[in-house]
């Protein structure tokens, strides 16, 4: 998909409360410095236009939101958005997720969302989807103790690859279902993308697992 330019969104979004520009120098303190508060951060990689993330924070004042976005003219759309209802317990970062160690110390996060990446469907690009084994090693360096990752598709192909690298990298699935809105008990407190509710309305099953590290297995390495 060919992102659309615009013109003055990264001076924006710098210029921006919301976004933090200088996301390296807060790491390990994120809770002290940007939200003077100890509860839980929450971040969503590659959260586009801001939906869910800032749905999320309105709903739940007691968790730290960090949306991830890595185009500055995706990402001024959830900026403009938050300046419109601001909400304090929300910020944002354009980067790239292979930094996300740069910019989390370990321990630091406790959920971290992953909604409609891009799939990479060539076997060569495999390394670049967010699920792949080299991005769940990042995560699991940065997650807490029980922490957790929520990923969304709306691609079975990605889906089913999600599944299989997930133990074999030293996860454990908690959840899965290939229809999430069908799902009783996965739907319960659902907030759904923008990208979710096109391809619902198009008939197009949503695909969701829960994992954490599988810490027995963890421990052998």
């Amino acid at each position: 998909m060919r992102l659309k330019n615009v013109p003055g969104s990264r001076e924006a979004v710098a210029a921006s409360a919301f976004a933090i520009t200088d996301p390296e120098s807060h790491k390990g303190s994120w809770r002290r410095e940007i939200f003077k508060n100890t509860a839980p951060i929450h971040i969503e990689v590659g959260m586009g236009k801001g939906r869910f993330i800032m749905e999320l924070a309105a709903l739940h004042p007691e968790v730290n939101y960090v949306g991830i976005e890595k185009y500055s003219s995706v990402l001024i759309r959830a900026i403009e958005k938050a300046e419109e209802n601001p909400l304090p317990n929300i910020r944002f970062i354009r980067m790239d997720a292979e930094d996300i160690e740069q910019v989390f110390d370990k321990d630091e996060v406790d959920r971290i969302y992953l909604n409609f990446s891009d799939p990479w469907p060539k076997d060569r690009h495999a390394k670049r989807r967010l699920t792949s084994g080299r991005f769940l090693d990042r995560f699991s360096n940065i997650l807490a103790a029980g922490g957790i990752i929520e990923f969304k598709t709306d691609n079975r192909d990605l889906f089913d690859y999600s599944l299989e690298t997930a133990p074999e990298a030293g996860w454990r699935i908690l959840a899965s279902t290939y229809d999430l809105h069908a799902d009783p008990v996965m739907r319960e407190g659902n907030v759904m993308t923008e990208y979710e509710e096109k391809f619902t309305a198009a008939g197009n099953p949503i695909c969701k697992y829960v994992i954490t590290v599988d810490t027995a297995n963890k421990d052998k390495e």
